[in-house]
């Protein structure tokens, strides 16, 4: 009989050892199932959910007994489960070992959230695939702060974009006015002198008119630019669009009907009459382009009342909602953001400048109220133009300015350009006119010339001259001859900080019959000169 030998083994360590690693397993599992701002959960190898942290339940809305053994491909998309991306993230993280993206997810009530997610693939020590392990986070809020601040360096970029434009605009219309003012006068001067000879007369008329449809396009630029010097008065609409009635009917086409909707009696608005015809005629051309088939053009005007000031709305007040519909074949997004961007078209090459809507903007913005555009695909185009109430104050006409008196042609006129054809130009109308005058092509030489001669009764005077302007001149005059008027010459409605914006204004480009009146209003009476005198004080 053979013998047995009794062996006995310690076991205590290994069992120390795993009760170790079942408590830190454990301890692993506490802290992911109590992870609240993380969806951290496990897959199968095909996909399946077998795990369910806290932060999965509060982001997506399941709770774990709902969604154990379920595909997470339920999480995404219909139109990404279309294009198999639960899949194909799978298949990326299976052989790279991770799988990162971002995209839109959908929680258990339907709505989406916008997600940053990581697969990582999970292999024994032999590399067999066990699953993968998966993180979700929800970062919607991230992402609107990001595309709230991409929107606001957006607008800070397309501002400071139509900033340039716009002083770019305004310079070159300065610049065309000028020009266009030695143009005009020379031909109106010309015309008065050879009134008698019919072959040279309609070829002046034509100059004339087409210098005029020139100091028209400055007029565009200027209003985009928000330079033009509008002349702000108390209007009724009804009466303007009923004396317009003829030229928009010549306007359209005769395969188009404009009708007219207005309510009985309207009150009053601010705005620049001659402008305000533009901008309307714009519309009406803009909506007789759209319709190349025909079709229902509808001029209509109501009051309005806006309580509070709304987003990329008029300010809260009463208006006059001046209106003009029609039937085309509308906007776009697209079209509609950019329709007033300057030099934007969709017309055909010579058919637009790309200027007409910005004008209308310019103008509103001006006179306080605001364009609004509705437009939709296959549904036509409406502009409104918001035209603020005159207030009672505003109502009451300005007397119009008459011409000045038969025998107030001997005053001693100092005119003021640094632009020599512009100068001489305007003083060839006053001298036509019957007055006597002094030129300057500078502030300094202007002053130089009050210290030398004490019998000027009037300076008309160019606004943008480098070193000195209009403005500054008109200053310096007021200090040291206060009783000296000074008519400032300019195609700005914006001067600099510190003007005088009560100064006459006479609009570049101006013709004789504006500079007669203009002298009528400033010196209404007989000439009271001042004199300077060594002090520089009168």
């Amino acid at each position: 009989m053979l013998g047995f030998e009794k062996i006995t083994r310690d076991f205590s360590g290994r069992r120390k050892v795993e009760s170790e690693l079942r408590r830190s397993e454990e301890q692993f599992r506490i802290l992911v199932q109590g992870v609240a701002d993380y969806a951290i959960y496990m897959l199968d190898p095909q996909g399946y959910v077998s795990s369910w942290n806290l932060g999965a339940q509060r982001i997506k809305g399941y709770t774990q007994q709902e969604i154990l053994g379920q595909h997470f491909s339920r999480f995404y998309t219909e139109e990404d489960r279309a294009t198999k991306l639960p899949w194909n993230a799978l298949d990326i993280a299976a052989k790279e070992g991770r799988f990162e993206h971002e995209g839109w997810r959908v929680r258990k009530d339907g709505s989406r959230f916008w997600a940053s997610v990581v697969i990582d693939a999970l292999r024994d020590d032999d590399g067999s695939l066990l699953g993968f392990a998966k993180v979700t986070r929800d970062i919607t809020e991230k992402k609107e702060a990001q595309r709230k601040l991409e929107q606001v360096r957006e607008e800070l970029f397309q501002a400071q974009k139509m900033e340039a434009v716009g002083q770019l605009t305004g310079g070159m219309a300065h610049d065309f006015n000028n020009l266009l003012m030695a143009v005009l006068g020379s031909l109106e001067i010309v015309r008065k002198r050879i009134a008698d000879n019919p072959d040279i007369i309609p070829l002046i008329d034509n100059a004339i008119q087409g210098a005029q449809r020139g100091a028209a396009l400055t007029q565009r630029m200027l209003a985009f630019s928000r330079r033009q010097e509008l002349k702000i008065e108390s209007l009724d609409v009804l009466e303007l669009v009923r004396n317009m009635t003829g030229l928009l009917q010549r306007t359209i086409d005769p395969s188009m009907m404009i009708e007219t909707h207005f309510p009985l009696s309207l009150p009053r608005v601010t705005s620049d009459q001659n402008q305000l015809e533009n901008a309307l005629l714009n519309l009406v051309v803009n909506a007789r382009d759209a319709m190349p088939k025909g079709g229902l053009l509808v001029i209509a005007a109501e009051l309005r009342k806006i309580a509070g000031g709304e987003a990329d709305g008029p300010k809260a007040g009463s208006y006059v909602c001046l209106s003009v519909k029609d039937e085309g074949e509308g906007m776009d997004d697209a079209t509609l953001a950019n329709a007033t961007t300057p030099f934007f078209t969709t017309k055909g090459v010579g058919k637009g400048t790309g200027l007409g809507l910005p004008m209308v903007e310019g103008l509103m913005a001006q006179s306080g109220g605001k364009l609004i555009l509705k437009s939709r695909r296959g549904e036509g185009t409406t502009a409104e133009l918001w035209l603020p109430i005159a207030a009672e104050w505003e109502i009451k006409k300005e007397e119009p300015m008459e011409a000045a008196p038969a025998n107030g042609g001997l005053f001693n006129i100092l005119a003021v350009d640094d632009d020599a054809l512009v100068l001489m130009n305007t003083a060839l109308m006053l001298e036509d006119l019957g007055h006597t005058v002094l030129q300057a092509h500078s502030g300094e030489e202007a002053l130089k010339l009050l210290e030398d001669r004490n019998d000027i009764h009037l300076v008309i005077t160019d606004h943008a001259m480098p070193r000195m302007t209009g403005s500054q001149l008109a200053a310096a005059i007021a200090e040291r001859l206060p009783g000296l008027p000074v008519v400032l010459a300019t195609g700005y409605a914006e001067l600099p900080a510190g003007s005088n914006n009560d100064l006459l204004r006479l609009p570049k480009p101006f013709n004789q019959s504006q500079l007669a009146a203009v002298i009528a209003k400033a010196l209404p009476a007989a000439p009271a000169t001042g004199v300077m005198t060594a002090a520089g004080q009168a």
